[in-house]
């Protein structure tokens, strides 16, 4: 299973993670994002930021939330997600290594394991302008 951290920029920007990041500033492709988290490649572990329509970093690294209530058996990729919505506006969307599940991070909260048609309505929803 290959896991993946997405984070879509809002209104607030994201500039202070994207210039400690890889730039990418290409468009956004299944293609693109699938190369980017295969294992063991140098940008796998991080976050990648979509801004717009567009791949801007890569490799991106986020503070973990220092939350105490969020159950130990989630991993370093979902305790980043909601640690970038409890500052930022973003929304992330977290594909697990272990598991394949994928859950949405937005406003502090953890949404785990939603459907195809939930994640839809997430991006609809957070993403509209």
């Amino acid at each position: 299973k290959i896991g993946a951290l997405i984070t879509f920029e809002r209104a607030m920007p994201l500039d202070e993670f994207i210039q400690t990041a890889f730039a990418i500033h290409a468009p956004i492709s299944s293609e693109l994002i699938t190369t980017i988290f295969i294992p063991k490649t140098p940008l796998h572990d991080g976050a990648v930021i979509i801004k717009g329509s567009e791949i801007v970093s890569a490799g991106t690294y986020f503070p973990p939330s220092d939350n105490p209530d969020i159950p130990k058996y989630l991993g370093s990729r979902h305790r980043a997600a909601i640690g970038i919505s409890e500052v930022t506006d973003s929304l992330t969307v977290i594909v697990s290594e272990q598991t394949g599940q994928i859950s949405v991070a937005v406003d502090g909260y953890l949404d785990q394991d939603i459907s195809k048609e939930s994640l839809i309505l997430y991006l609809e929803k957070y993403l509209q302008n």
